[in-house]
């Protein structure tokens, strides 16, 4: 997870990574707010810092692809210290749906960040939409989101399963060619 390291193109849409398809698009009125806590004292737990911590918030679009999420300011002045967050699937720790009492619906993030990525352990995001539910947008970020990390446990499971071969002239051999394990009584 990284805060302000999305590549733009010039009308403000991300650069999209090789092979990276989007699969929805909030045009306007997304609300994004982050809660960085305070980097942890040296030797501490990397669970919080000193009780301190910043909170930033932006309105503008959001981006859902196969590999990730991305918020993109609307570039005003309404936006307090960030312009772009790029959450990669297998940045986000966990997703809830939450339905107060009083106020809008919105989406709540924990957030596992980047090494130099502008953020600290214990990151927060919450997700509100102004122009339309959010109901939807949650459902097919969390479909999307076991897609793919289901998708990138079968391929390490092929990888750490497949058996490795020798073809006949890269295995052990006796001589002249005979193979160790040859049956009895085969001989060149």
């Amino acid at each position: 997870m990284a805060l302000n390291w999305t590549m733009l193109k010039p009308d403000r849409t991300p650069v999209p990574l090789p092979g990276e398809l989007t699969i929805m698009t909030v045009e306007s009125g997304a609300e994004v707010s982050l809660t960085i806590p305070d980097v942890p004292p040296a030797g501490s737990s990397p669970s919080g810092g000193s009780g301190g911590g910043r909170k930033l918030n932006g309105t503008g679009k959001l981006f859902l692809t196969d590999h990730r999420l991305i918020f993109v300011s609307g570039g005003d002045s309404t936006n307090t210290g960030f312009n772009t967050l790029n959450l990669p699937f297998e940045s986000i720790l966990s997703t809830k749906f939450e339905q107060p009492y009083l106020g809008s619906n919105y989406l709540s993030i924990d957030i596992r960040p980047s090494p130099d990525g502008g953020l600290t352990s214990g990151t927060k995001s919450e997700i509100r939409l102004k122009n339309e539910g959010i109901f939807q947008f949650v459902s097919l970020l969390e479909k999307t989101r076991e897609r793919a990390i289901y998708m990138r446990r079968q391929i390490k499971d092929e990888e750490d399963t497949l058996p490795a071969y020798a073809s006949p002239s890269q295995g052990p051999s006796r001589g002249g060619g005979t193979p160790v394990d040859a049956p009895p009584g085969y001989e060149e």
